[in-house]
């Protein structure tokens, strides 16, 4: 099958690699119709983690079922699903308290939690930019989809990843209805915060980014944007918020956050949040960090370290919220806003594209270039694509 293989930094490639097959009686085979490309890919494709070449990425995944292992029960051969990026077993104990991001099963290593598709760290699974993806734990893993699937794909497939997330950063900051709230950053899960405390009643959404073509999109579903390059953030939340600051916040950006100038500060979204976050507000961090970062620029940050404000936070009586997202935890009631025409989270989408045009995308993506906010590869569609 083909797959977008990482090669080494900054450099991918679709080629041929083994084909995704039952391996257990519980797994299913999807054939995969769309794959997204997810900015926490963006920290595998430029060399700062220990991605090993030779492996393909992909863990925003929808498709159709095309084989199931004899142990699976519920989902069966022609059903569309979208994949939660954590593969997770269903059973283990974190399993059973709704965190199937911190799956105790899926994880190899006995120190680790967690797994995923394609994933540094996460296990030693294949991606879904590909042909072919082997979904284990099929039944619990898979979520079906309804007669509209095929059609509305770019909708469905945000709910592999970055909606559920965005959704996870607002029920850690705790948003309810009538709260002001404040994201720092309008990438892809930055967007899809805005979009779920929206959803969530917030009466005002303030997202704090500098590139344009991500501000506009902010504004297209009510947001009020915020250019950092432009003002001062913290202060701009203050002004709308009579000086008291924001009832909570999103992180959505994570430990490659850079000022304007391009000087990467990886404590820069953070400490902004403690400053734009009211007392005893809370703020939920979504954007990735991590243990060890040897391509940082200063010697803290190597050691995934932060200089945090953590005396304004005490004095503030803040609460964070951190982590990868349980998808499982929100992706049914969300795939049902869908239905229901209540989300259509594809408004973020800029271009759907082949799989043979993955390398161009990568680059494009990575450069931040401007109209090039998310990308969905059709495996399906080898040749073909805007």
């Amino acid at each position: 099958m083909k797959a977008v293989v990482y090669e080494g930094p900054r450099q991918v490639s679709v080629k041929d690699v083994p084909d995704a097959r039952i391996e257990r009686p519980t797994d299913v085979l999807v054939r995969i119709t769309s794959a997204n490309i997810c900015g926490s890919d963006l920290h595998m494709y430029e060399g700062r983690t220990d991605f090993e070449p030779g492996r393909w990425f992909g863990h925003e995944n929808l498709g159709q079922v095309v084989e199931a292992g004899a142990g699976v029960d519920k989902v069966q051969v022609g059903d569309w699903v979208v994949l939660p990026f954590n593969i997770a077993c269903g059973h283990c104990k974190n399993c059973e308290r709704q965190l199937t991001n911190y799956c105790l099963t899926a994880q190899p290593e006995p120190k680790m939690a967690g797994a995923a598709y394609g994933f540094a760290d996460m296990g030693p699974y294949g991606g879904g930019q590909a042909e072919l993806l082997r979904v284990p734990w099929g039944d619990f893993n898979c979520l079906r989809l309804g007669e509209d699937a095929e059609q509305r794909q770019t909708d469905y497939v945000m709910l592999a990843d970055i909606f559920p997330t965005g959704y996870h950063a607002t029920e850690m900051a705790g948003v309810q209805p009538g709260d002001q709230t404040v994201i720092y950053g309008a990438g892809p899960v930055g967007l899809m915060a805005a979009l779920s405390a929206t959803i969530r009643g917030a009466s005002k959404v303030m997202i704090v980014d500098r590139h344009p073509d991500r501000l506009r999109l902010a504004e297209s579903i009510g947001a009020i944007a915020i250019d950092d390059s432009k003002v001062d953030p913290v202060q701009a939340v203050l002004d709308e918020t009579m000086g008291l600051g924001a009832d909570n916040g999103c992180e959505c950006v994570g430990y490659q956050a850079h000022e304007p100038d391009g000087q990467e500060r990886a404590n820069l979204t953070m400490n902004r949040l403690v400053a734009s976050v009211r007392f005893t507000g809370k703020i939920g961090n979504v954007g990735v960090f991590v243990p060890q970062d040897p391509g940082a620029g200063d010697e803290l940050a190597k050691q995934g370290r932060l200089a945090f404000d953590y005396g304004m936070f005490w004095f503030k009586g803040q609460h964070i919220g951190s982590g990868q997202a349980p998808v499982k935890k929100y992706n049914r009631q969300l795939r049902d806003l869908i239905a229901g025409g209540r989300a259509e989270p594809s408004f973020i989408v800029s271009h759907e594209l082949s799989l043979d045009r993955a390398p161009e995308a990568y680059e494009h993506f990575d450069k931040r270039d401007d109209g090039w906010t998310k990308v969905v590869l059709h495996p399906a569609t080898a040749g073909a694509g805007a």
